[in-house]
């Protein structure tokens, strides 16, 4: 697929990077040409590219976003809202929970509540600390793509057979393609092997890392690539930031829009599409083992492991 970048959307393209707030640039793009809109949006925790607020004045500020989106998504499509918790003076405020019925009254059916799980994050001194955000799968209708074979992690007994007398004794008691990942994603030693999906977060000595402070992992969005979508379909990540969610769509033949309003964000998003395209890209591969201390390393050699979640430390 040709990776070249346009600034404006054309179905025949295959990247599009939106220059602007996503309130306008969401405006350019045609009804229901999407098949996966997949985001993360800023907490309202503070941070560079945000400005804290109420958090009803934060949802609020939010409506004229998601009700474009909700317009954008095709009738078969799917809406994977990724997020974790506002935190105010130590109380924690699960945003699933608020987003729930901002788009249950737009008519989206949620599928899976899922869970990110991750070893390291920022360190918590009056509460446990945080390890794990939540992405709500939603679909606009009861006709969406699932492609659950592309997705399977191999059986925990791959050998196992129908044991009680029957038709069926002695034949393969599961699907010969492996079982479905379940809703909590832990991909511990061995990825694809494990029905728990532990991505890491994309901290500072990941080869995606770059100068964004909440950068997405590519590793979390392929799976609802392949799994929401098909060859040749619209990816749509309407906070773009470094480009992540589209690098993860690319990867695997399927088109992509982005919205950004950062200059440079949107600069270094081009640049990885760019790698992307010459063979360069700072990647951590699907199915990489998570890396496991031995637990005999010497203070000084262990790197200081700052987090990208956006989770608050008090």
């Amino acid at each position: 697929m040709d990776y070249g970048v346009l600034d404006s959307f054309t179905p025949d393209g295959s990247a599009v990077l939106l220059a602007g707030d996503s309130r306008e640039t969401l405006q350019t793009l045609p009804d229901e040409s999407i098949k996966l809109i997949i985001t993360s949006p800023p907490y309202n925790i503070g941070k560079s590219y945000e400005t804290a607020t109420r958090l009803e004045d934060y949802l609020d500020n939010l409506i004229p976003i998601v009700d474009q989106l909700i317009r954008v998504l095709s009738h078969d499509g799917s809406l994977c809202w990724q997020v974790g918790n506002c935190v105010e003076n130590s109380e924690i405020f699960p945003l699933d929970i608020f987003y729930y019925p901002l788009f249950k009254k737009r008519g989206l059916k949620l599928r899976n509540r899922i869970v990110w799980h991750f070893d390291h994050g920022l360190h918590a001194s009056k509460r446990f600390s945080g390890r794990y955000e939540v992405m709500l799968w939603f679909t606009k209708g009861d006709e969406y793509t699932f492609n659950l074979d592309s997705v399977r992690v191999p059986s925990k007994y791959p050998g196992k057979t129908h044991f009680k007398p029957g038709k069926n004794y002695g034949k393969p008691s599961g699907n010969p393609l492996g079982k479905n990942p379940s809703d909590i994603w832990n991909i511990v030693q061995r990825d694809w092997e494990s029905s728990l999906w532990n991505i890491p977060n994309v901290k500072a000595n990941h080869p995606e890392k770059t100068l964004h402070p909440c950068q997405f992992p590519i590793e979390l969005v392929e799976r609802c690539v392949l799994a929401l979508t098909n060859p040749g379909d619209w990816v749509l990540d309407p906070f773009t930031g470094v480009g992540s969610a589209l690098l993860a769509a690319l990867r695997h033949d399927r088109r992509a829009v982005g919205c950004e309003k950062d200059a440079e964000y949107l600069n270094i998003a081009k640049q990885r599409i760019a790698a992307l395209r010459d063979g360069t890209l700072g990647y951590r591969p699907l199915g990489k083992p998570v890396h496991q201390p031995s637990g005999r390393e010497k203070v000084s050699q262990i790197p200081l492991a700052w987090s990208t979640s956006k989770q608050e430390t008090k």
